[in-house]
């Protein structure tokens, strides 16, 4: 009796390590179906950064042009994301940090998460927690006649709330996250669909599409490409949090579509709102126009149930960030709990909750910035997953360790892949520049993000080659004889 509670106790412990660590996740721990996971995706597509989103895109062009550079930018964008994210993680059942040191090294991997993930996701969680807190101080505005500034200390202290009430929903695991976003998800979508029918009863379509763009700049053309990178960093944006809950999955197909479809759909209807309100009201935040097109009543309650919506996006994009922080760590942050590593990841984006103003003027650079680095980083992961190792990755290499470890590459760092995606970021900034707008003649009919996925792909085929491949390291072309977390 005391030996098969003691292996229940075991068969608990590594499945609390597969869910909260690196561990791969057989196929019967693979709990979300292909509606869960487009439940999900969908409830993180319409939280109130799409709005938001499609507010700042008619900034730059009117209601048709915003269309297609939507439409252009995301579709681009995601299956980019997708490439680079979601296929190898579910196909192995690993959290995609722990796949990605075969594409990076340990240490590699280390550079990306710390330089890159951790500071984009910091943004993302804390634009939530801000945007938690517009919405709230509206509402009390609204309902009890209060006149709290826009963005005064009330939206910090909302925005902190937000961010407490997401790590207890982080603390409880994905299991939770999955539960509350089948009910948040469809209401979501109620949402969207009541706008759109506010604003069209109370303005014409003639209205809408007559609208001029908010603050656009003399050249038309430049004005539709900027609004199309923009989308299609918005689309990018994706990765850091894609990859490690599409592994919870239960096969490819509830996995791609869901992950591809899901935020596609979901990214278009809230933005098509948000753009249609952002002409016709003029601002592009979303909470400034709510509550003026439902109502006192209906705008609130609108405002509320938004408002919810962020805390469970926060909590989804937190797992994926606080999980790919901890395999990243080595051991430094292994033995600590799951609710600790929750807090202290939580505890960044409650910093920068107090500069809310900021969080908002920087919106759309924020959003081209981390997208210049997370399009470098899916072309060398495309580049290595499919061309160089033909879609099979060695399992066993993964928590292999110290000299024997075939994927040391130079002391832990594939110094191709990080040079490669140093090379494509500063084409990208060459081509265009987020921050000072400046922008070369290739910018204007292929994007900046395109051409520079195809040069992190060509540098680092080209220098994994050289560094690697030729001398036998790295792992390339050998089979793996340990079966796929997926198979078991």
């Amino acid at each position: 009796m005391s030996a098969r509670r003691e292996r229940a106790s075991v068969d608990a412990d590594i499945a609390k390590e597969a869910v909260y660590g690196s561990l791969p996740l057989l196929k019967h721990e693979r709990t979300w179906s292909g509606g869960d996971f487009s439940w999900v995706t969908l409830s993180l597509a319409i939280a109130t950064w799409a709005f938001l989103t499609g507010g700042s895109t008619v900034l730059l062009v009117g209601f048709t042009d915003g269309i297609a550079a939507m439409l252009i930018g995301n579709s681009i964008g995601l299956a980019i994301m997708v490439l680079g994210s979601v296929l190898f993680s579910q196909r192995l059942g690993i959290e995609q940090y722990k796949v990605l040191k075969s594409v990076f090294g340990a240490i590699g991997v280390g550079i990306v998460v710390f330089v890159v993930v951790l500071l984009t996701e910091m943004g993302w969680t804390s634009l939530l927690g801000v945007m938690f807190g517009r919405a709230f101080s509206e509402i009390s505005n609204q309902a009890f006649g209060t006149d709290f500034a826009q963005f005064g200390p009330l939206v910090t202290v909302f925005a902190l709330l937000a961010i407490f009430i997401g790590w207890i929903i982080l603390s409880r695991g994905p299991v939770t996250i999955s539960k509350l976003n089948r009910f948040v998800a469809p209401g979501l979508l109620v949402v969207v669909a009541l706008m759109m029918v506010l604003l069209m009863t109370h303005y014409s379509w003639g209205e809408l599409l007559a609208a001029e763009p908010i603050a656009p700049f003399a050249d038309e053309q430049l004005n539709f490409m900027m609004a199309v990178e923009f989308n299609l960093g918005a689309g990018l944006s994706w990765w850091p949090v894609m990859g490690t809950l599409a592994r919870l999955t239960r096969g490819p197909r509830a996995a791609v579509w869901p992950a591809y479809g899901g935020i596609f759909i979901g990214t278009v209807v809230a933005q098509l709102v948000g753009m249609a309100a952002g002409l016709l009201f003029g601002q592009a935040d979303p909470t400034s126009w709510m509550v003026p097109l439902g109502g006192p009543v209906l705008g609130v309650l609108t405002l509320l149930f938004v408002g919810f919506a962020n805390v469970t996006s926060m909590a989804s994009i937190a797992y994926s960030t606080v999980l790919a922080v901890k395999q990243s760590s080595g051991r430094a942050l292994s033995r600590l709990r799951w609710p600790v590593l929750a807090g202290g990841f939580l505890a960044l984006p409650a910093v920068l909750s107090f500069f809310p103003v900021f969080m908002y003027e920087q919106f759309m650079t924020f959003v081209v910035v981390s997208g210049t680095f997370i399009a470098a980083i899916c072309g060398v992961i495309i580049a290595d997953y499919f061309i160089l190792r033909r879609q099979v990755v060695p399992l066993r290499a993964l928590y292999a360790s110290g000299l024997q470890d075939p994927l040391r590459f130079s002391r832990g760092v594939n110094v191709a892949a990080i040079a490669a995606v140093i090379i494509a970021s500063a084409f990208y900034l060459w081509v265009y520049n987020p921050i000072t707008l400046e922008t070369q003649p290739l910018f204007r009919f292929a994007t900046a993000t395109v051409p520079a996925v195809l040069i992190a792909m060509g540098s680092y085929l080209v220098l994994n080659l050289l560094l690697y491949v030729r001398r036998g390291r790295g792992a390339y072309g050998e089979s793996d004889t340990f079966a796929a977390a997926g198979r078991k």
